[in-house]
């Protein structure tokens, strides 16, 4: 009735083992290390590499816990973060722009745990200390620089369908094309339907003008919004990447912002001039034209805008863009043949081919190349076209540092973003805060853990305590679970880790007294035990799928801080549900269920007189059946054993018989032939 198969016990202890296996990683903690990474593709990370890293580390007598050359990187673990920041500083002087030296943590468990898969859980920016930016996409932006690009693309339009018009203005969120007739209007209405669906078209007309206005459709503009966030996202991912970050947490919050958390990051400064920076690069044509003092006096003719270039010098633009960032497919830094800080580009097919055709038309013209930075545009340089520049490679220098050539091929290589971001929220948790939020996380789990088992153990005294045995393997299993999948742990999470531990007690509490009801009941105790975990079984899956429902609807709804407390719950009534009702059982089936039980150790029963009464009378008459089942099976011994008796003296009885009747046919023979002779 109380015993498991081999199989079942097999379950119990892989997943005991498994638990372990993958929750010994998190005990070891972790060390604050440097992190080095090549900038260039030129640049290698080789032994030559390292030795370099050693020899200036001992130079300067700052000790380190380790070397480690992998994954294209060499990572430098040290005793303690004054240690670390020290030797981040002497390294970037040492190693000069080719190379990323980043601040970092690394595990500290055993090669042979890591080699196994076993990693520690990602610590979230709370725990691990770091910087938090929230950053919003500024839609205005992105929807003037839409409109830019569609004015540049219906300009080419007209031109290519050979359809007259008299100008085009952009104002108001909307675009204005200019026509003499009604003709033409109508004509180019119907082709740039058929080539724009996402734009809308009205025709107005101004004193003897036929004009077409066209606007963005609302429809349009929320998808523009949406992707320019995903696009956003995944540009500030590639420069996460490019700063060197562990596991950082980029993330869509509502419909316009990005979280984005970069835990273990000291060097705030250096991170938030990264990520805060809306690098977007441009090409258009200057303006040689118009008088330039004249400019610089005010009046700026249409169609331009005044800038100055790098050193200070004014320079008239054209609105025109004929080339955007997003055709850069990599940007490196490095030197011209001056030997002055460049970045060279590399463009894709559309790219090279635009900037084939625009060297081409423009010999002997000056191109300006603008980085735009939170909407503020600067011209980099604005060189003199010689030749057909073919082959999409492009070179940008021009009074620039190495440090900034550096900082613009990152920026550049990293992706245009798709709208300009500004850092609207901005938080930094040092370590020691982190420390110090581990501790209080850890106690808070340790005392509650405690105090559960500590109750649990006097009220159901054996019973109680292998439901603390289950309860600990509960969040044995949790927390190798949190490995395996390597999710980010959190305050909140580890909220709700100490909140799994009083809710897993419950599936417990339900069985312990349902056996105790049975017993009231007056079942024996075997069937007690029996009845109590299956007909707990039930409720124990009713309560928890309800919570289960809750905790998916926090993970699908909530931001992040919700989601990491989702994840634990979710994770933790899924364990809590196995340890009560199988492993639990396992172990009360393995104690008890070869025994010949006169009461269970479950602590002290209250049972009503009157039950008491029926209790007496049913135990009385399961001892008399059971005294009554012994003396018919004694009886039945008894009776067997005499007709074993019985039917083994019929046996010699009928052995002897056969023996003696050959004796008896021999002599009746002897006397037949001594008969014989005498007839004769």
């Amino acid at each position: 009735m109380n015993r498991y198969a081999l199989w079942q016990y097999l379950i119990i202890a892989v997943s005991l083992l498994l638990g372990l296996l993958y929750t010994l990683p998190n005990f070891y903690g972790e060390s604050p290390a440097v992190q080095i990474s090549p900038l260039r593709t030129s640049a290698s990370t080789d032994t030559a590499l390292l030795q370099r890293v050693e020899d200036a580390l001992k130079q300067a007598n700052l000790g380190t816990d380790g070397m480690l050359l992998e994954e294209g990187s060499i990572k430098v673990r040290f005793a303690d973060t004054e240690t670390q920041i020290k030797a981040k500083d002497l390294l970037e002087s040492a190693l000069g722009n080719d190379y990323i030296t980043a601040l970092n943590l690394l595990p500290n468990s055993p090669q042979w745990l890591t080699d196994l898969g076993a990693l520690p859980m990602y610590l979230g920016l709370d725990l691990r200390g770091g910087v938090h930016f929230m950053l919003a996409v500024d839609m205005e932006g992105a929807h003037e620089k839409s409109l830019d690009r569609y004015s540049a693309d219906i300009r080419g339009k007209l031109r290519e369908q050979k359809i007259s018009y008299a100008g085009l203005e952009k104002q108001a969120k909307k675009l204005t094309l200019k026509f003499r007739d009604a003709e033409s209007r109508t004509k180019a209405e119907a082709e740039l339907k058929s080539n724009y669906p996402d734009l809308g078209f009205k025709e107005e007309n101004v004193d003897s003008r036929y004009h077409l206005v066209a606007t963005i459709k609302s429809e349009a503009l929320a998808r523009m919004q949406e992707s320019a966030v995903l696009q956003n996202i995944t540009t500030l991912r590639n420069r996460v990447n490019e700063l060197g970050v562990a596991e950082p947490i980029i993330q869509k919050a509502g419909t316009d912002r990005v979280i984005v958390q970069l835990p273990g990051v000291q060097d705030t400064a250096k991170a938030k001039d990264i990520l805060g920076r809306t690098a977007t690069l441009e090409v258009r044509m200057v303006d040689d034209e118009h008088d330039l003092d004249a400019a610089l006096q005010g009046k700026v003719p249409a169609g331009t805008e005044l800038y100055e270039e790098r050193g200070g010098s004014p320079v008239l633009v054209k609105k025109q863009v004929l080339l955007t960032g997003e055709h850069i497919t990599d940007a490196q830094s490095g030197f011209d043949k001056d030997n002055q800080p460049a970045v060279h580009l590399n463009l894709d097919n559309g790219g090279s081919r635009i900037f084939r055709q625009l060297t081409r038309d423009n010999v002997g013209k000056r191109m300006a190349i603008l980085l735009i930075e939170k909407n503020k545009a600067e011209v980099i340089t604005a060189p003199v076209i010689r030749e057909e520049i073919g082959g999409g490679r492009v070179q940008i220098s021009g009074r620039m540092t190495s440090r900034e050539a550096r900082d613009v091929a990152l920026l550049l290589r990293a992706g245009a973003l798709a709208a300009p971001m500004d850092i609207i929220e901005e938080r930094t948790v040092g370590p020691s805060l982190g420390a110090e939020n581990i501790a209080r996380g850890y106690n808070s789990t340790l005392y509650g853990f405690l105090g559960v088992a500590i109750f649990i153990a006097i009220y159901y005294t054996a019973f109680g305590m292998i439901s603390v045995v289950a309860l600990a393997m509960n969040l044995l299993l949790l927390v190798g679970l949190l490995s395996i999948m390597q999710a980010t742990l959190t305050l909140p999470g580890m909220a709700a880790l100490a909140l799994t531990v009083g809710m897993a007690i419950d599936a417990n509490v339900l069985i312990n007294e349902r056996i105790r009801d049975e017993l009231r009941s007056g079942a024996s105790p075997q069937l007690a035990i029996h009845a109590g975990f299956e007909r707990a079984f039930g409720t124990i899956v009713d309560s928890n799928i309800t919570t289960l429902i809750a905790g998916i609807a926090l993970f699908a709804f909530g931001s992040g801080p919700v989601k990491g407390f989702a994840v634990v719950l979710c994770l933790g009534i899924m364990t809590s549900v196995f340890t009560a009702t199988f492993v639990s059982r396992g172990m009360v089936n393995l104690i008890y269920g070869n025994r010949r039980l006169d009461h269970v150790p479950i602590g002290k029963i209250w049972i009503p007189e009157q039950n008491k009464t029926n209790q007496r009378t049913a135990l009385a008459r399961s001892k008399a059946s059971e005294e009554s089942i012994d003396i018919q099976n004694r009886v039945t011994k008894q009776l067997e054993a005499k007709t074993e008796v019985t039917q083994q003296a019929d046996l010699d009885v009928q052995a002897e018989s056969s023996e003696r009747k050959p004796g008896k046919a021999k002599n009746k023979r002897k006397s037949s032939d001594t008969k014989q002779p005498k007839a004769d």
